[in-house]
């Protein structure tokens, strides 16, 4: 007669994935609230480290981060908690933040996933070690923005004098010429300070243009880059920042250091289960 096969009890917990790292203190991290109320731990794999918490298994699917990441009080929760561990492995050492809400069904499925990418993880530590991330965003005038000249040439009403209307035209036509030169000009300045920047990092990576905030309309960004840069060469980065900005006609804006640095140590490719 065949046994019944017991059924597998359903699991109550499952794991959420912070960041992967070579070395972690698991003294200090134990100490940090986290997201739930389980300590904060490490996950050994493949001589790596995953730091990670338990959550229960009913807040492990789908639905239930869909809800809590459009509310904003929750999601600013869940961010600020996931940042600070972030924050204090990276202090330690190289770290791959995880994405935000990357979480597996139970420890055995994170081991192996995380293993599976163990390759690309090492990869990434090994390419941020001893670095940081700098922001450097670039804004000239906004081209829609009416200037002085254009003030002056608009016209009340339409001009009624022979000539006058081709007159008119013209100097409509020469304030837009000399605003789409000084624009391009603006964008090849800014051509030109990405490419210094790149000679001085490891790395660099064009990121998506920001659309101007609605409190300041008169600019419009038109470079928005991040460079990874070895901690030896900071002063120099950012003295050249300091010269180029003395000479370009736009607005430069310098950020940083950031650490970890974000957009070059991701998680690369592992976004668990949910």
């Amino acid at each position: 007669m065949t046994q019944p096969v017991p059924a597998v009890p359903p699991a109550t917990v499952a794991t959420y994935v912070f960041a992967v790292c070579r070395h972690a203190d698991g003294d200090v991290l134990c100490r940090l609230p986290g997201i739930s109320t389980a300590p904060v731990r490490t996950l050994p794999f493949e001589q790596l480290h995953a730091v990670v918490q338990d959550v229960p298994a009913a807040e492990a699917d789908r639905q239930f981060w869909t809800e809590r990441l459009s509310d904003p009080d929750e999601l600013e929760r869940y961010v600020r908690a996931h940042h600070q561990i972030v924050t204090a492995v990276a202090t330690a050492g190289p770290a791959a933040p995880m994405a935000l809400a990357t979480l597996y069904s139970s420890e055995e499925r994170a081991r192996q996933a995380l293993t599976a990418d163990a390759a690309r993880f090492h990869t990434v530590l090994d390419r941020v070690a001893g670095r940081v991330e700098w922001g450097v965003k670039v804004y000239v005038s906004s081209a829609s923005t009416m200037t002085e000249t254009d003030r002056t040439v608009a016209p009340a009403r339409v001009p009624q004098a022979p000539g006058a209307g081709r007159a008119y035209l013209e100097r409509v036509r020469g304030t837009h010429r000399a605003r789409e030169e000084s624009r391009s000009a603006a964008l090849q300045a800014a051509e030109e300070l990405d490419a210094a920047l790149r000679s001085l990092a490891v790395a660099a990576r064009r990121l998506r243009l920001q659309e101007q905030q609605l409190n300041d309309c008169r600019r419009v960004q038109v470079l928005n880059g991040a460079y990874l840069v070895d901690e030896s060469q900071t002063a120099r980065f950012t003295k050249a920042v300091a010269t180029l900005r003395r000479r370009a006609g736009a607005l430069i804006e310098l950020s940083g250091p950031w650490v970890p640095p974000y957009s070059f140590a991701g998680e690369d490719g592992a976004h668990g289960d949910h």
